[in-house]
C-alpha cells in the first residue's frame, strides 16, 4: 500500500519539474544540517548547565558516532524502502527533537538530546544524496552536488545570522535558538513534502545521461546485492582516499578559528573573518567548478587538480603556522585559495564517486552514500578525540603537517577511479525503450 504522502514517480521528469524536486532535495539537506547546529550557542550552554569545554566536546563526540551509525543504516534503509518515504517523516521527527532540546538541564540531558537528535537526523539526510543522484542525470551531476554541499556550509552561515539577529531580542536566552530551529523546520518540512517526488524502482534502477537518454542498468527483479558494490577496487579507492581527504576538511570545519588563534594569535573576529574567507571561495568554486566538469563530462582532472593545488597551499599555510605576525589580509588569501582549491576537488568527486557506485548497481546509492556519512562522521569524531591531544603535545603547525600527509595521499587513489582523463567525441547514448504490453 502507497503511503498518501510518497508520490512515486513513473517517467522520469524534465525541466522546472525536476529541478523543483532536485530544489527540495538541496533545501533538506540544508534544513538538516541546520538543525544539527548549536556552535553559536555553545559559550552561553556551558555557563548555564555549568559544564566544562571537555565534556561538551565528549558529547559532540557521542552525538557524531550515532550520527555515524545513522548514516550507514539509513543508507541501506533508503534503497530499500525509498527516499521520501523515509525523509518526511523523520524531518518532522527532527523538529519535534529541536523543540526537545528547549527542555535541557544538564549535560546528561543535553548527551540524551544531541544523540537522539544526530541518530534521527543521520536516518533522515541518508537520503538526500542518493535523491540529487535520482534527479540529476550525468550530464549535470557535478553541479547538483555542488548545491547539495551548500547545505552543511549554507547552515553555518543560517545558524550564526539567525543567532546574532535573534539572541538579544531572547534576552541571550540559548533555548530561544532551538524553538525557532524547531518552528522553522517543521514549516520547511511541510513545504519540502508537498512538492518533493520519489522514483519508482524501474526508474532508480537505470542510468540517466540526459534529462531523455538513459541506459537501463539492471534487471530489478534480480536481487541487490552489496558485494556488486564493493567488490570493485574503485570504490574502494574512493572510501579510503575521501577519508584521507577529509582530514584536512574536518580539521578546518571543527578547528579553523581555533587553530588561527592559538597558533598565531589573532583574535577571534579576525579568524571568523579568515575563515569566512575560506567558505564564501569554497561556495564559488563548488558551483562553477561542478558547471566546467558537466559541461566537459571530465571528473578526474578536477579533483586531481583541486587537490595538488590544496597540497601545494596547505604546505604554505603551515609554514605560516610558524611564523607569528603574519598579517590578516595574507591569511584571508591563504584561506580562500585554500577554500577554493578544496571546492574544486570536491564537487567532481562527489559526481564521480555516484557514477562509480552506479556502475556497480544504479539500486545501491542510498547503501554508497551512507557509507560515505558515516565516514565522514567517523572523521569528525576522530577529530574532536584527536586533535586536541595532538596539538596539546605538540602544536597546531604539526597538526597540520599531518592533515597535509593526508591530503597527498588521497592523489594516488585518484588514480584508480573511474573515468576519462581527457574529453573524447561523445558517443551515442543507448535509449532505453521498454515494450509495450
Amino acid at each position: 500500500m502507497r503511503l498518501s504522502y510518497v508520490r512515486e514517480l513513473d517517467e522520469y521528469p524534465t525541466g522546472a519539474r525536476r529541478m523543483k524536486i532536485l530544489t527540495m532535495a538541496v533545501l533538506a539537506i540544508l534544513i538538516g544540517s541546520y538543525e544539527g547546529q548549536i556552535a553559536p550557542v555553545v559559550p552561553l550552554l556551558l555557563k548555564d548547565l555549568d559544564m566544562t569545554l571537555a565534556t561538551y566536546g565528549a558529547v559532540s563526540g557521542a552525538a557524531a558516532v550515532a550520527g555515524a551509525i545513522a548514516s550507514i543504516l539509513g543508507g541501506r534503509l533508503t534503497d530499500r524502502v525509498g527516499r521520501v518515504r523515509l525523509l518526511i517523516p523523520l524531518m518532522a521527527l527532527t523538529a519535534v527533537c529541536c523543540f526537545a532540546m528547549t527542555l535541557v538541564h544538564s549535560p546528561r540531558d543535553l548527551l540524551i538530546a544531541r544523540i537522539v537528535l544526530a541518530f534521527v537526523d543521520g536516518v533522515a539526510m541518508a537520503s538526500t544524496a542518493p535523491l540529487i543522484r535520482d534527479f540529476s542525470p550525468r550530464l549535470g551531476r557535478a553541479q547538483a552536488f555542488g548545491f547539495w554541499t551548500w547545505g552543511p556550509v549554507g547552515a553555518n552561515f543560517l545558524a550564526a545570522a539567525v543567532a546574532g539577529w535573534t539572541l538579544p531580542i531572547f534576552n541571550d536566552s540559548w533555548r530561544s535558538q532551538f524553538v525557532i530551529m524547531g518552528c522553522f523546520s517543521l514549516v520547511i518540512s511541510i513545504v519540502i513534502a508537498l512538492n518533493i517526488a520519489d522514483l519508482s524502482p524501474e526508474l532508480r534502477a537505470r542510468i540517466q545521461h540526459t534529462e531523455r537518454a538513459a541506459t537501463e542498468a539492471v534487471d530489478v527483479t534480480r536481487p541487490v546485492r552489496i558485494s556488486a558494490l564493493f567488490a570493485r577496487p574503485n570504490i574502494w579507492a574512493h572510501v579510503v582516499g575521501i577519508s584521507l581527504w577529509l582530514v584536512l576538511y574536518i580539521t578546518l570545519s571543527l578547528f579553523g578559528q581555533t587553530m588561527l588563534v592559538g597558533a598565531l594569535g589573532v583574535s577571534s573576529a579576525e579568524a571568523s573573518t579568515i575563515m569566512a574567507a575560506f567558505w564564501s571561495l569554497n561556495l564559488i568554486t563548488l558551483i562553477i567548478t561542478g558547471r566546467l566538469s558537466d559541461r566537459l563530462q571530465l571528473r578526474k582532472p578536477f579533483t586531481l587538480g583541486g587537490t595538488i593545488a590544496a597540497v601545494l597551499v596547505t604546505a604554505f599555510l603551515a609554514v605560516l603556522l610558524g611564523s607569528p605576525g603574519v598579517s590578516s589580509g595574507t591569511l584571508m588569501v591563504v584561506g580562500a585559495l585554500l577554500g577554493g582549491s578544496l571546492g574544486v576537488a570536491y564537487a567532481p568527486w562527489m559526481a564521480n564517486y555516484s557514477e562509480d557506485a552506479e556502475d556497480a548497481d544504479p539500486r545501491l546509492q542510498g547503501t554508497a552514500w551512507g557509507l560515505f556519512g558515516f565516514l565522514s562522521k567517523g572523521i569528525a569524531v576522530i577529530g574532536l578525540l584527536v586533535i586536541p591531544r595532538v596539538v596539546e603535545a605538540t602544536g597546531w603547525q604539526t597538526w597540520l603537517y599531518v592533515a597535509l600527509g593526508c591530503l597527498v595521499l588521497f592523489v594516488p587513489a585518484i588514480l584508480m577511479f573511474n573515468g576519462p582523463w581527457r574529453r573524447t567525441d561523445r558517443t551515442p547514448v543507448k535509449v532505453a525503450v521498454k515494450a509495450e504490453g
